[in-house]
């Protein structure tokens, strides 16, 4: 069955013309009441000074009434029209004048009466229109209905303004529209435990019999606690897809205004709306904005915020039961929340997203991959390893990102380069082709060289799997070393190791041109960051196991972050030589295996600056085989 793709071109509409051309001539009349006021002024406006020019151009020719006469009675008057109080003149001699009469007066009796002979002239009576009726007619009522028309438009307007500011105690919430594209949990992956826990609500809602049945009571709130791009707002997009409830959606900020009272007034009126749909959700997005802890005086807050948490807390678990609604609030700031909010009987359940592992970015890809064409060579395994530290977020913007380079290069298929660049451009940023001069681009080759040199011969460091000296970001250059699985926990071997692959970019710079160059400093911040964990709260040095705590403590009169000092200033300068001394030891590592190995490093730096890229197989051929990895 053949198809005819040019069947529809030229169609036309009702009209007779095209129907795109019939969209151009398209226009609507929106008659509301205040449209119909100006059209009215306007046409009373166009009336009144087209006839007062009508008036200044017939009053050039006007003659009084007893010239008129005075006329007639001398025969120079050959026809008068008269047409109510108007008088046209028409003399014997071809001009034109014109007069005016009392309109109720004949004309025939005031010659008469003034001497002149009718007879002597002829009298022509014009009767007037119903047109002429009716305009005369609204001439007069016009103006009076637009005064009145006038002052009915002010008092709407005054009433208006007085209802909008009684407007602002009501809530801002959106009611699910059900006719949109539906999300379900099954277009929600790599959050499986969230997942559940919020599959389980819903069934509360769909199914409350089986669980009464067994004397449990419907949680109260689930709120979901995660970095940004984890799916806290798509797993409740999900929630409204999957749940024949009402669904109320309406983020933090929006319950505060600028009027104070504002916010607690639209908690209640979400609520009583809520409870007029019972069952419902309410979906609070980045509920931090509001229900932030609340501060004791000394220190200070805000009382319109506070006010607003507090009827939020009443209205979840006051004095008057509220069973039939349920509150699913988001936040990527849960240590900042109020303990009250967060008691069992308001958030019952306390849902933690994190970032996907390796199965659940896989799932992850499978549905973000849906409706994109893949080559056949694309190893899914292998892009769920590279995107470790990748939210379903990331994710999503990755493939996005790969199938706009696959367009960009008129392929009809994404490839595993299209990826690679995408994951890169996600986390590092976009390429930056500036220009170097030689020995610039020698130094970045020989610092991710050396990083590369010392990682491969540490035993307890990952695969290196790029190395670039194209410029990304911030960066001059990289060298990428991604886990092969998710690491649950570092042991002390392999923190030293990445400390001195983090300080093989200054032991080549030192071993090749005996000069230190602030390329480095990002590493030198990075390997510190690391040795301070390992002192400070990971037990690892000769301080023993001790916690010396976060520089910043919350203090419990006050419920607000404050600067602790809780070390001595003997025992900081200890952690200080502790801290130097791990950063020194793995230096003194990279420095040791770049002077071991220097031929294999000026052939990754060269092979570097010949290509700007090397990939994992050809560093290794390079190196002279596999890694061999200690776990």
């Amino acid at each position: 069955m053949s198809e005819k793709p040019n069947q529809q071109k030229g169609k036309k509409n009702g009209n007779g013309l095209p129907k795109k051309m019939g969209k151009m001539f398209e226009f609507r009349l929106n008659l509301n009441a205040k449209n119909i006021f100006i059209g009215l002024f306007v046409a009373f406006l166009l009336f009144s000074l087209f006839g007062s020019l009508g008036n200044a151009a017939s009053s050039l020719n006007e003659k009084p009434l007893s010239t008129i006469v005075s006329d007639v009675k001398d025969g120079k008057i050959k026809v008068i029209e008269v047409e109510e109080g108007k008088l046209s003149i028409e003399y014997k001699n071809g001009d034109k004048a014109t007069s005016r009469k009392e309109p109720q007066e004949s004309m025939l009796k005031l010659l008469e009466n003034s001497g002149a002979d009718p007879k002597s002239v002829e009298i022509k009576v014009k009767d007037l229109s119903s047109t002429q009726v009716w305009l005369g007619i609204l001439s007069n009522i016009l103006p009076l209905v637009l005064t009145v028309a006038f002052f009915f438009f002010i008092f709407r307007q005054a009433r208006g303004a007085q209802d909008s500011i009684f407007s602002f105690g009501q809530s801002k919430a959106r009611i699910w529209n059900k006719d949109l594209p539906k999300v379900t949990f099954a277009d929600v992956a790599g959050v499986d435990e969230a997942k559940k826990e919020l599959e389980e609500v819903v069934d509360f809602l769909k199914n409350p019999a089986k669980y009464k049945l067994l004397g449990a009571r419907t949680p109260k709130g689930v709120i979901l606690v995660g970095p940004s791009g984890t799916g806290k707002t798509l797993l409740a997009k999900a929630m409204a897809g999957e749940a024949h409830t009402a669904f109320f959606s309406i983020a933090g900020s929006e319950f505060m205004e600028m009027l104070v009272g504002v916010g607690a007034a639209r908690v209640r009126d979400l609520f009583s709306q809520a409870k007029k749909s019972a069952p419902a959700i309410i979906f609070i997005d980045e509920i931090d904005a509001i229900g932030r802890t609340r501060s004791v005086g000394a220190i200070g807050g805000h009382d319109e915020r506070e006010q607003t948490l507090n009827q939020i807390l009443v209205e979840m678990d006051g004095f008057e039961p509220n069973a039939s609604v349920m509150v699913v609030a988001a936040t990527n700031r849960g240590e900042l929340l109020d303990s009250a909010l967060l008691r069992p009987g308001r958030f019952d359940r306390r849902v933690v997203l994190d970032l996907p592992d390796m199965a659940g970015r896989k799932d992850i890809l499978a549905i973000h991959a849906k409706g994109k064409p893949f080559t056949v060579t694309v190893d899914w395994d292998k892009v769920s390893k590279r995107t470790v530290g990748f939210s379903g977020a990331d994710i999503e913007n990755m493939l996005n990102e790969a199938a706009i380079f696959a367009a960009r290069m008129s392929k009809t298929e994404i490839d595993m380069k299209d990826i690679e660049e995408a994951a890169m451009k996600v986390k590092l940023g976009p390429e930056k082709k500036r220009l170097q001069s030689a020995l610039d681009r020698k130094m970045t080759a020989y610092h991710e060289a050396g990083h590369a040199v010392v990682s491969y011969f540490s035993p307890y460091l990952d695969i290196v799997h790029r190395i670039s000296i194209v410029s990304r970001g911030m960066t001059l250059g990289y060298t990428l070393s991604p886990p092969e699985k998710d690491r649950l926990h570092e042991t002390k071997s392999h923190l030293i190791d990445e400390i001195a692959m983090t300080m093989g970019g200054r032991a080549a710079e030192e071993v090749i041109f005996h000069e230190m160059t602030s390329g480095a400093s990002n590493d030198i911040d990075q390997a510190t960051r690391i040795a301070r964990f390992m002192v400070m709260e990971f037990g690892m040095s000769k301080l023993g196991p001790v916690n010396f705590g976060p520089e910043r403590d919350v203090t419990e009169w006050g419920k607000a972050y404050m600067e602790q000092q809780p070390i001595s200033q003997e025992m900081l300068a200890a952690i200080d030589r502790e801290i130097s001394k791990l950063v020194d030891t793995g230096y003194k590592k990279a420095l040791a295996l770049v002077k071991k190995h220097r031929k294999k490093l000026d052939v990754v730096a060269e092979e570097l600056i010949r290509k700007e890229t090397v990939e994992s197989e050809e560093f290794e051929a390079l190196m002279g085989g596999p890694k061999k990895k200690t776990e």
